[in-house]
């Protein structure tokens, strides 16, 4: 290397690293007191929404989204902000019409987003092609992703074909993101090599470090002409996180690869990012070092500590291995998809219904049924034809894009939306930015809208605390110091003796003379399809169960007549409860 080129860095902390690290639970106040100094650094972005970040806020914090972006942009006027937008998918689980991407990119930039990274869980470039062009048209900056995997039908000749194809789009950037960490240190010299001889714009590098190479990848991608690259402060980094912002900067100074960013200056950062961290400890993941085994499983690190939260709420964390092992299993029969949301949701999520059920597709979820309708788009290989056939049946696979079959949206979205607040009686506003929230999420989005004002319907504000002893812990609430004594029942009592939290033992439910159906998974009761009383017959859907974020559909084992349903919309199960009885 002779030649000097300043390298720019893009900060993820505020998105990406405690999606990774923490399941998407950081909240806003926590983050805005160092929202000046990571203005004063000079990032060439920073990552501050888009992801899983809109859908937590609604669905645990009972923050605004879009109240974050805009307070987070008017902290930090001189830093352009950057987004992860799912292609066709926005931040959703399924393609939305053309006009809703319009909408949502063009809402997007008026609240704050400048950066926006375009990607598609399966690499079909025709579901990136509407968000670009969208970004492109309110002047925000387009960049398209490669969403980096490996297995036999992934070359470096594929890649270079996709970037290709979304230069031609019309992309400003490119992005290569290695989400579970994947990206060998030569592989990523040999392909970014490569893209730099084909393409005219420039290359972005984002990289997990799960399996421990990514600040290897980084520096060899630097050597072979990368122009920017993904770090995180390094008290939110490693593990399923990324490379530490520090660690870079480090390396490349006194190089021709200078990033000209200030170490001291990011001192005060990674001091506020290790003091909040401690109070999300709940949402950590067990990983303390590298987890090899994802070289085969290809799991990302934001779905590792969801995975584990999700299998504790299932009181199966012990499954943990099994689950692990079956992924990659299910990744092969649904085509050699890329893991990345929402394809590692769909994955993981009938990873788990194999492993818990005993007995693998005994139940195929809404969304597998989807995917292997071609309702996602291209898959990069043929999926497995018998399970195709057990999910679909005889339905025809959809060969267009998918997006082609859908009518322009958002008014009949923006007319229901106001008249199911109406109905409801719900006070809020129909502005286009409420109406996108219930656009992308029907259920969750208008629970949210009408709670928004009831704090006890959200996750609780995290405690910040510090052991004492093996059984004594200060929490710390609204800055006021509590001495705590875990006592042995499993109760919590504070030092003036009041009982805070006490765990108590579900009550059990006669069945009657029918067969009781029980929840195959812990999650919420989204939708109830069959009635009391009413006939149905053999594999006939009596309700839809929300569990990990995904559909599935509950159905009666043999005809019969349903008798006591004992859950309604929107209660939440555990694994094991009885959902419905039926009767011969």
């Amino acid at each position: 290397m002779t030649e000097s080129k300043k390298i720019g860095v893009t900060e993820v902390v505020l998105r990406d690293a405690h999606q990774s690290l923490l399941a998407t639970r950081f909240r806003y106040h926590d983050m805005e007191a160092a929202l000046k100094d990571l203005d004063d650094i000079g990032f060439w972005s920073v990552e501050s929404w888009g992801g899983a970040i809109f859908d937590s806020c609604i669905r645990y914090l009972g923050e605004d989204p879009w109240e974050r972006i805009k307070k987070i942009k008017s902290m930090m006027p001189n830093t352009p902000q950057q987004m992860l937008l799912r292609g066709q998918n926005l931040l959703g689980y399924k393609h939305y019409s053309d006009d809703v991407v319009k909408k949502f990119v063009e809402c997007s930039k008026e609240n704050g987003v400048d950066v926006f990274r375009v990607f598609d869980a399966l690499n079909d470039p025709r579901n990136m092609h509407q968000a670009i062009q969208s970004v492109i048209a309110v002047e925000g900056h387009a960049q398209g992703t490669i969403s980096y995997t490996t297995s036999p039908v992934h070359t470096i000749d594929l890649w270079v074909g996709l970037a290709k194809n979304i230069q031609d789009m019309g992309a400003h950037s490119l992005a290569i993101k290695d989400m579970a960490g994947l990206l060998k240190p030569y592989v990523a010299f040999e392909l970014v090599s490569r893209l730099k001889e084909e393409l005219e714009i420039p290359i972005h590098m984002h990289c997990h470090a799960t399996t421990g190479m990514s600040v290897a990848t980084g520096v060899k991608a630097i050597e072979a002409g990368l122009d920017n690259v993904d770090t995180s402060i390094s008290s939110m980094s490693m593990t399923y996180g990324h490379t530490p912002t520090e660690t870079l900067i480090s390396i490349l100074g006194g190089t021709n690869r200078e990033t000209g960013l200030d170490l001291e200056k990011l001192t005060p950062i990674a001091e506020h990012f290790q003091k909040v961290r401690k109070k999300y400890k709940n949402f950590e993941g067990s990983l303390r070092g590298v987890d090899a085994r994802i070289l085969a499983s290809q799991v990302p690190g934001g779905m590792l500590t969801n995975l584990e939260n999700q299998l504790k709420a299932q009181d199966s964390i012990d499954r943990f291995d099994e689950v692990i092992n079956e992924i990659p299993k299910v990744r092969e029969d649904l085509g050699y998809i890329p893991l990345v949301t929402p394809t590692s949701q769909i994955v993981g999520t009938q990873s788990v219904i194999n492993i818990l059920s005993g007995s693998r597709y005994s139940t195929v979820t809404n969304e597998v049924k989807s995917l292997l309708k071609g309702e996602y788009g291209a898959t990069p290989a043929s999926v497995n034809k018998d399970l195709q056939q057990e999910g679909i049946g005889d339905s025809a696979v959809i060969t267009c894009r998918p997006a082609d079959l859908l009518s322009d949206d958002f008014q009949s979205i923006e007319a229901e939306f106001i008249n199911v607040i109406a109905e409801k009686n719900i006070t809020a506003e129909p502005s286009i930015e409420n109406v996108l929230i219930y656009a992308m999420f029907p259920e969750i989005g208008l629970n949210y809208i009408e709670n928004i004002d009831n704090p006890d319907y959200f996750e609780s504000e995290p405690l910040e605390i510090t052991e004492l002893t093996d059984s004594s812990y200060l929490v710390v609430v609204d800055d006021h110091e509590y001495s705590v004594t875990l006592r042995a029942d499993y109760s919590v009592t504070i030092n003036d003796g009041s009982l805070i939290n006490e765990v108590a033992s579900a009550p059990s439910i006669q069945s009657g003379t029918g067969i009781v159906i029980e929840a195959p998974l812990g999650g919420n009761i989204f939708r109830t399809i069959a009635s009391e009383g009413e006939s149905v017959e053999a594999d006939s859907t009596v309700l839809i169960l929300e569990a990990m974020k995904m559909e599935t559909e509950i159905k009666a084992p043999s005809p019969g007549v349903i008798g006591t349903i004992f859950v309604k919309p929107g209660d939440t199960v555990k694994p094991g409860a009885p959902l419905f009885e039926i009767k011969s």
